[in-house]
């Protein structure tokens, strides 16, 4: 492809810096803190080439992404003891292979039906609480 996708995540531009922070590259993704936290520690990992669904990578491929997909799962399980890690894979407006990760708590908001994609209102955090969750995260990537 010589021309770069109008995709936020192929160009990392404002639309991406607006709702995620990036904590680290994994293998074939990057692990990014979603900015809304209501679901305390939610993270998205996105596939670092443009393509849209899972089939359009290889057996190879699909094989990493999907072992980012669970490396992030666990470090964010051990970084906030989450009852559950609620998956999603949308990109309905979005088209780039991103998968949502959410951490479902019993007590917590939607526990027992399917997380809300974008919660009003918004739980923003200071920039010290974004840094402390990426920190635990970190921590806990093998």
């Amino acid at each position: 492809m010589s021309e770069l996708p109008d995709c936020q995540y192929c160009r990392k531009d404002q639309r991406l810096t607006d709702l995620m922070i990036e904590i680290a590259p994994l293998k074939v993704s990057t692990l990014y803190l979603f900015k809304e936290q209501t679901y305390r520690g939610r993270c998205v990992v996105a596939y670092r080439a443009h393509v849209n669904e899972l089939f359009e990578l290889s057996d190879a491929e699909l094989a990493l992404f999907m072992q980012d997909v669970a490396r992030a799962a666990k470090a964010m399980q051990a970084a906030f003891g989450a009852t559950k890690i609620n998956y999603g894979a949308y990109s309905d407006k979005l088209p780039h292979l991103h998968m949502h990760l959410v951490p479902k708590y019993q007590d917590g908001p939607s526990w027992g039906t399917t997380f809300t994609m974008m919660p009003e209102p918004k739980h923003l955090l200071t920039d010290p609480g974004y840094a402390e969750l990426i920190g635990a995260i970190k921590a806990k990537l093998d």
